[in-house]
């Protein structure tokens, strides 16, 4: 069964995620911390359950989802998975750090590739990669069907959507996102967002003003 361990760093209050299992192998999903404090509070957590990284995976690649990039993988040696549409928007990213109260930014480059329907293996537990743009061209989410659960990066919130006025954004895009992939998850599926508190996909449905269904 897989754990989701959530943190919450940076200016923008961007959740970092841990994944990991009984196997104690982890994948770190979306690292936002940009402090040394903040990096501590990701690896003192590692240390204590006795985890191993074998993944860093970027949801998008917006600067405060990757500001932690650089440090992960080089405290860890693990390989860096994007989406490949997201490989301009990590080049570009750290550029726009101070625009967000981020003061650096070190960037870091990207060692594999996501698509659709790939399945990250995470001990005994898989996630399946979904193809989720709009927020961004390359927007990948990560679903665990065994454990109806869905991390979405900066797509779909709580009562709110993702932006679509960045750089890659497109609404009509995301609205396709959210209906035709999302919303076909099961209701009781809980959602992990880039921001704020989690969620499900019924509630959403429900009550989310901007994506509801009637």
């Amino acid at each position: 069964m897989l754990q989701v361990q959530r943190f919450t760093f940076n200016q923008l209050a961007e959740h970092t995620y841990i994944i990991y299992d009984e196997t104690k192998d982890c994948i770190i999903v979306d690292p936002g911390c940009s402090t040394v404090e903040e990096e501590q509070n990701l690896s003192n957590f590692i240390a204590d359950q006795g985890l191993r990284v074998t993944h860093l995976i970027n949801t998008h690649c917006h600067v405060d989802h990757i500001v932690g990039n650089a440090y992960v993988k080089r405290t860890y040696a693990v390989p860096l998975a994007i989406h490949p549409e997201e490989v301009f928007m990590l080049q570009l990213s750290p550029g726009y750090a101070s625009q967000y109260g981020i003061a650096y930014c070190e960037p870091a480059v990207a060692d594999l590739f996501l698509q659709a329907g790939d399945k990250v293996q995470v001990g005994n537990s898989q996630l399946q990669v979904l193809h989720v743009p709009g927020h961004s061209r390359g927007h990948i989410a990560l679903y665990s069907a065994a454990d109806q659960f869905c991390l979405v990066g900066d797509v779909l919130f709580k009562n709110y959507i993702g932006r679509t006025d960045l750089p890659g954004g497109d609404y009509e895009v995301l609205m396709r996102s959210i209906h035709q992939q999302l919303f076909l998850l099961n209701d009781q599926v809980t959602l992990y967002s880039g921001h704020g508190a989690k969620t499900t996909i019924g509630i959403e449905k429900k009550n989310n003003p901007f994506c509801k269904v009637s």
